[in-house]
């Protein structure tokens, strides 16, 4: 991948770049730490497919008139053409030290909307920004005393299998309904297959992978018969094919895809219980 002067691929550098100075000219003085988690952070930013994913930190939080202006600073930034999307979460600095659990507000940038709450603020964002976040602006992400919990990352990680990856599961499971469909594609495969793995390494280590960290880590912690549907969960990853390809047998490779979602999920449950009387104090 070809990396710009200041270490970042060319389209994550643009982007951000074309950001600050949009959002500088409308709220300036607002945006004093700017930080990239995501793909970008953990070093498997692919282009053309993944989002660039950021952390926009100020010392208060924006009022209605900044964030009708950070509305349409997004908005510019979608309509240019060769930008990845760029998505992410408004905070202070303040609260970052804080629980993520304790924070009632805050603006989210996701899909085409700004929108106000406290979505997108857990504890994978903190401990990535904590760990390994990309300081673009503002103190160094290492320096700004982020609030990490083991407990709670482990926590939420379990609520979020519960919530979202076994329901995910279930629907795969159907007909008539989107997820279904998309578990047939290459983007469902990866997503399925590398998205509760990346839970999986999270709840036994402590730690945030990529999906293609945990991909690896799949093919380490799980058996060999496991290991064609991880595999192809890897090709897939950069390659987000939106049909069904009948070359890839798509019904046989859902079932297998679904069928290490079940293991893999009651693992991370094991794993969770097991460990935890074992997580160590805040900050560790």
């Amino acid at each position: 991948m070809t990396r710009t002067a200041m270490g970042l691929p060319g389209d994550v550098e643009r982007v951000v770049a074309r950001y600050l100075e949009l959002a500088d000219e409308a709220v300036p003085g607002l945006v004093e730490g700017l930080y990239l988690v995501g793909s970008v952070a953990l070093d498997d930013f692919r282009p053309g497919v993944s989002d660039v994913d950021f952390i926009a930190v100020s010392p208060a939080p924006p009022d209605e008139e900044s964030a009708r202006a950070l509305a349409a600073v997004h908005a510019r930034l979608r309509a240019e053409p060769g930008l990845p999307a760029f998505e992410g979460i408004y905070a202070t600095f303040a609260e970052l030290r804080r629980s993520p659990a304790e924070s009632g507000g805050g603006l989210r940038m996701h899909g085409r909307k700004l929108s106000p709450g406290p979505r997108g603020r857990s504890p994978v964002e903190w401990t990535t920004l904590a760990r390994h976040g990309v300081t673009v602006r503002g103190p160094a992400a290492g320096d700004l005393n982020v609030h990490t919990d083991r407990g709670e990352l482990t926590a939420w990680t379990l609520d979020n299998l519960d919530r979202y990856w076994s329901r995910w599961v279930a629907r795969g499971r159907g007909l008539a309904n989107w997820t279904a469909l998309a578990a047939l594609t290459d983007w469902g495969v990866a997503w399925g297959v590398l998205g509760v793995s990346r839970l999986h390494y999270t709840t036994v280590t402590g730690q945030i992978t990529s999906k293609t960290g945990a991909g690896q880590h799949a093919l380490r912690a799980f058996g060999d018969g496991w290991r064609p549907v991880v595999t192809e969960a890897l090709r897939c990853r950069p390659r987000p094919l939106a049909v069904p390809d009948p070359r890839r047998r798509p019904w046989r490779r859902r079932g297998e895809a679904l069928a290490f979602m079940d293991m893999a999920i009651e693992e991370c449950r094991r794993a969770g219980r097991s460990r935890s009387g074992d997580w160590p104090e805040r900050g560790a």
